[in-house]
């Protein structure tokens, strides 16, 4: 695939059929075997993923809360400082761009779907929201229930 935000290429399982005719992309199975069938959705699926991908892109949106957590912006990459003895750095990956919005906002981009869901899970790994207090990396909108500590249990 080839558009605007870049060029993807992908290998797909020889026993499906994708056909490029008249601007329209088409797949068919070779039977109605289950194995047949997933892979003809999963095909159909990656496909649409590149063709978006290659035209508006992927973005995914972390954010930090947390008292003296924040993210800087270090060239491709970014730094993250979430309480531990030293920072984090996250390194740049090819075709993916890690931008840090303020000091609590990380933005990752790019083309292929998966890889920008990824990195956004290693970084979110990096100190995933605690339960108890909620602070921590999480994506943008995730609610964190919080659970009640020794204080809030009913004798």
């Amino acid at each position: 695939m080839k558009g605007p935000k870049g060029e993807i290429s992908r290998d797909f399982d020889p026993a499906i059929m994708v056909v490029h005719q008249d601007n329209q992309i088409s797949v068919a199975r070779p039977n109605d075997e289950k194995r047949s069938k997933a892979m003809h959705g999963l095909t159909r699926t990656l496909i649409n993923n590149m063709v978006v991908g290659v035209t508006d892109g992927y973005a995914r949106s972390l954010e930090i809360v947390g008292v003296g957590y924040r993210a800087t912006q270090q060239g491709e990459g970014a730094t993250v400082q979430v309480g531990y003895s030293r920072p984090i750095e996250i390194a740049p990956v090819p075709g993916i761009q890690v931008e840090v919005e303020g000091q609590n906002r990380i933005h990752v981009r790019g083309t292929q779907k998966e890889i920008v869901g990824l990195i956004a899970a290693k970084i979110r790994k990096i100190r995933p929201p605690d339960r108890y207090k909620g602070k921590g990396i999480r994506y943008v909108g995730e609610t964190v229930v919080l659970r009640p500590g020794k204080g809030g249990r009913k004798a």
